[in-house]
């Protein structure tokens, strides 16, 4: 089953007329994104981009061929003029299946917002899923047997990563499903940000006009095991950290800080973080990270390795100088190098957090160029253990491995 991407964009398209926004200003040429639309082996077309004709025209496409038209919900955006001879556009009620003379069998799938999401069976068996902007799937894995993965799975990725991960968490994306991000608006970041963000989701993104076969393996991104995340205070490294895993499925959040309520400016930091995670995470609040790394389970979070540094060197007496100097610095290293074996040995997805250090005034006391030291040599050991190193400055992800 081949499809052809007559529109990838949100309903508006990209970019929108008159705005003066980043992701606006940088869509040019094949940035720029028509309202998603998506032809079928030719027969079949699933919503309506303006001028339809001449977006097949471009993509090399004819839409002599097409039998029917459905759309995934009311026509948003600038008016579509259908062209002659083009079926009369409708949609299939929730459950109901559609049967082409082509061979091929629609699916109508109930959404959590407004719309209809379309199962799309080829006459050889391959299987792909489009659903609308800003919807994810209503009511799966509620029965006994789980989903044959689908191979191909179109939807907005952007706005709604809970929507991939329920997917997931329900077995239908599975490691081979190739994840294509449409619906692309000016509120998704410009690229090529866009596709950093998308691959570390296990998606992605192609232009307007390009022609996939449903079913090809070796397109899927290559999703890290082990990230590792540093930047500065307020950088946005926490942020970064908790989207590379917004679309995955019953995240652990090991807080490595604890609660700290006797503390009304932490609290108001920990509310933030709460606030901002799916709610389908847990949240741990520990320091003993080794347990975690060496058993099997869902992705896990660790925010932030510079307040588990300071709880192991509290304990090994790290800020006084005799017992630094008669065994700390020594029990020290061993609890590093226990982490950073666990986590070179983990089968876990995991992503840490933590503060770079080195780059500003030196500390005016002992304690301080310690910890510093310390901070960097652990950081040092855990990024030489990681597939995935990024830096974080001003909200911007530099990748560094």
């Amino acid at each position: 089953m081949e499809i052809t991407l007559l529109g990838t964009g949100g309903p508006e398209g990209l970019p929108q007329s008159g705005c003066p926004c980043a992701a606006c200003a940088a869509a040019l040429g094949a940035g720029a994104r028509n309202p998603a639309s998506l032809l079928v082996d030719g027969v079949l077309l699933l919503d309506l981009t303006p001028g339809p004709a001449l977006a097949a025209a471009r993509a090399g496409r004819s839409l002599g061929g097409v039998r029917q038209v459905l759309l995934t919900h009311p026509q948003a955006g600038p008016p579509v003029d259908l062209p002659a001879g083009l079926p009369a556009p409708g949609r299939v009620p929730d459950g109901e299946q559609l049967t082409l003379l082509s061979g091929h069998r629609v699916r109508a799938l109930p959404l959590d917002a407004p719309g209809t999401g379309y199962e799309v069976t080829g006459p050889a068996g391959h299987r792909l899923l489009y659903l609308p902007a800003g919807a994810a799937p209503a009511g799966l894995g509620n029965g006994r047997d789980r989903p044959v993965p689908y191979d191909m799975v179109l939807l907005d990725v952007t706005r709604r990563p809970d929507a991939l991960a329920r997917l997931r968490a329900a077995g239908a994306v599975g490691p081979t499903t190739d994840v294509i991000a449409v619906h692309l608006g000016h509120d998704a970041a410009p690229e090529p940000e866009l596709h950093r963000r998308l691959s570390a989701d296990g998606a992605r993104a192609v232009p307007d006009g390009s022609a996939l076969v449903v079913g090809a393996y070796e397109s899927v991104p290559d999703i890290p095991r082990r990230t590792l995340v540093l930047g500065g205070a307020r950088s946005g490294k926490s942020a970064e950290a908790e989207r590379r895993l917004s679309a995955f499925p019953g995240v652990v959040y090991v807080a490595t800080g604890g609660s700290r309520e006797d503390d009304p400016d932490w609290a108001a930091r920990v509310h933030l973080h709460r606030e901002r995670r799916p709610a389908s995470w847990r949240t741990e609040e520990t320091c003993d990270l080794v347990p975690l790394l060496n058993t099997d389970g869902p992705p896990l979070l660790i925010d932030c390795l510079a307040l588990w540094l300071t709880d192991a060197m509290d304990a090994v007496g790290a800020w006084d100088e005799r017992r630094w100097a008669s065994g700390g610095r020594r029990q020290l290293a061993l609890r590093v190098a226990e982490l950073t074996a666990a986590w070179r040995e983990t089968r876990r997805t995991v992503v840490a957090v933590s503060n770079e250090v080195g780059s500003g005034v030196v500390p005016a006391t002992a304690s301080g160029r310690r910890f510093r030291d310390e901070l960097g040599r652990l950081n040092a050991a855990v990024a030489a253990e990681s597939e995935r190193v990024l830096l974080v400055v001003a909200g911007l992800a530099v990748t560094l491995r």
